[in-house]
């Protein structure tokens, strides 16, 4: 598919999905929104495709926010209709089977912070800046903030960067749990394709699995998420990749999984 406002990439199972409105700071508007659930659907529907990584055009941000000249005009109605669409693309990011990586080079703001959130987990470059301003401009984050960040850093931090809507770097966002590595910004992508390569060589009906125990016992008790692990866990054995790993050990081979 041609999109306005992504980038698209796919090498060695790798999608490389990036923000392209690098005038407005690729900025999430309700075209690129649009663009972006159709764009996530597509690649989880590419069999070719193993793992996504999300990043943004040029070199000022990754997402440096909403689109605020839109949100000025809204009523309420339209504010849901806005918050509702951000909340259905992350909501797909979140949930869809394959991993999902942040390369945050610069600003990841409002909708950006938010839309790292729901990625399977954050690298950044290290002049990267993440934050939840939304308080400034009398409202509150609209695309999940609320409820991701608490979750990810812990309750009473999540206040505090919510409340004051301060901005942190990527040092610090790496200390408090948010970011998983910091590089050079040279460095981000070319990292970020290895790691991304790395995962892509796995089984993906494991990795599938794990994301999938991982999603679905967060917010549960532990035992109910254990329930969960066990049934993930026995149905691998019915597959020709976990015969194929288990197999590729014994006999010290290197495994060659077909995501059967």
């Amino acid at each position: 598919m041609v999109y306005e406002n992504l980038l698209l990439e796919i090498e060695e199972g790798v999608a490389l999905l990036t923000f392209n409105r690098p005038k407005a700071l690729n900025a999430l508007s309700t075209d690129l929104l649009n663009e972006f659930r159709d764009a996530l659907q597509e690649l989880e529907k590419n069999d070719e495709v193993k793992v996504v990584i999300l990043t943004g055009a040029g070199s000022k941000a990754f997402v440096a926010g909403a689109d605020i000249a839109a949100m000025k005009e809204m009523n309420s109605q339209e504010a849901l209709d806005y918050s509702s669409l951000g909340h259905e693309c992350l909501s797909y990011l979140e949930t869809m089977s394959k991993p999902v990586i942040a390369a945050v080079n610069g600003f990841a703001l409002g909708g950006g912070t938010e839309v790292t959130l729901a990625c399977d987990f954050i690298f950044a470059s290290d002049n990267a800046k993440f934050g939840q301003p939304e308080i400034n401009l009398g409202i509150i984050p609209g695309y999940g903030g609320t409820q991701r960040l608490p979750r990810t850093v812990g309750k009473n931090l999540a206040r505090e960067l919510i409340y004051t809507g301060d901005l942190i770097g990527a040092e610090r966002a790496r200390e408090i749990g948010l970011v998983n590595k910091v590089f050079s910004p040279e460095e981000l992508i070319p990292e970020t394709k290895k790691a991304a390569k790395k995962i892509a060589g796995k089984s993906t009906l494991a990795i599938k699995a794990a994301k999938t125990a991982i999603n679905a016992g967060y917010d549960i008790d532990q035992s109910d998420g254990c329930e969960i692990e066990k049934k993930a866990f026995s149905q691998l054995f019915d597959c020709k990749d976990a015969k194929e790993g288990l197999t590729a050990f014994l006999e010290k081979r290197p495994p060659k999984f077909i995501g059967q």
